[in-house]
């Protein structure tokens, strides 16, 4: 552009002005628009280790310190509650297994797996020390202690299954966790269907004996949040799946550490610790096609024991809870393992 005359250099002034002035007004409305939460909510349990080591270290407070947003930690106790979390809002990510998240999202929780935690075999059938049970086919008219909603529970029907039985044949005692291990021990049921690390102190301390134990029937640890969380702060997402890649990264380099770790947030031995840990699996966290052939393999216990509406497409479910999208951005920062 020729500036010639005063009066275009006067015209092109003016416009610039104007432009400037417009600018000042659009800004700050793309910068609200690109802003993430005031508050991200997290849980964490002592099933998923590397929600432990991201509380203990701050490192989520550091994160987000950089967009000025604050960091709220709930526990989850199990699946069934950090999915009740997710479903009434009360947490941005929680916490669970695979099969757990499929038949939360089949029955009405709009939620996305964005990262897989752990590929752990935290759930077995267990009896007490001096129990004439031995067998699954000797579970038949015995009561069973098992969180309803987790992998426990859902563990506990395929198992069953596999010796032709079902869970009409048993009396399903629907206990969390903790009053599980309590009721085994005391003897107010036959078995339980444990989850660690409560399973692994209750072999160690109370001579608990695993009478059936199936690890392809232990689903994955999957990290959930909420369609309207991952529509809305995509970056947040990403930032927090950074957070549990680096936490899983960090178990895997320093597994002497992590036990410690482990022992001091759920007030277990270093024992106890150590056997949920040798069994527990740290080498992948992209939710992919794998995870997705695993939980449809799954899927039809869900429709077998009437625990979906009839007619729901399973299949459809799990893909539309698992997506990669976010773990597979941030992967290639914490490569030791695999990724799928």
């Amino acid at each position: 552009m020729a500036f010639n005359s005063p009066q275009t250099r006067r015209a092109f002034i003016a416009n610039l002005g104007r432009l400037v002035a417009a600018s000042a007004l659009i800004l700050p409305t793309l910068a609200s628009a690109e802003a993430g939460p005031a508050e991200v909510r997290l849980d964490f349990a002592f099933y998923s280790p590397p929600s432990l080591v991201i509380r203990k270290f701050g490192w989520a407070e550091q994160e987000f310190a950089k967009s000025s947003t604050k960091v709220r930690w709930v526990q989850s106790v199990g699946s069934n509650r950090a999915l009740e979390y997710l479903a009434a809002d009360a947490v941005d990510f929680g916490s669970t297994a695979g099969l757990a998240a499929v038949l939360s999202r089949a029955n009405g929780n709009p939620i996305k797996t964005v990262f897989v935690y752990s590929r752990p075999e935290w759930t077995a059938l267990a009896v007490p020390k001096d129990s004439p049970i031995k067998t699954l086919q000797d579970l038949k008219g015995k009561k069973i202690a098992a969180t309803k909603g987790t992998d426990p529970f859902l563990f506990t029907l395929r198992a069953l299954q596999t010796v032709g039985l079902s869970k009409n044949d048993v009396e399903l005692v629907h206990l969390q966790h903790a009053d599980g291990r309590t009721a085994l021990e005391q003897k107010r049921v036959d078995a339980w269907a444990g989850l660690d690390p409560l399973l692994a102190a209750s072999e160690l301390e109370a001579g608990t004996r695993i009478i059936y134990r199936n690890v392809s029937f232990n689903t994955y640890g999957f990290l959930n949040t909420t369609e309207k969380f991952a529509k809305q702060y995509p970056e947040a997402v990403e930032r927090t799946v950074r957070l549990y890649g680096r936490a899983r990264h960090w178990i895997q380099k320093n597994p002497d550490e992590a036990a410690k770790l482990l022992a001091d947030e759920a007030k277990i031995s270093i024992d106890v610790a150590k056997r949920q840990l040798a069994r527990t699996g740290f080498d992948e966290s992209i939710p992919g096609q794998s995870h997705r052939a695993a939980l449809k393999a799954a899927a039809p216990i869900l429709i077998a024991e009437g625990l979906v509406k009839p007619g729901t497409d399973v299949a459809k479910v799990v893909d539309e809870l698992v997506t990669e999208a976010p773990a597979t951005k941030v992967a290639l920062l914490f490569p030791l393992g695999t990724t799928r």
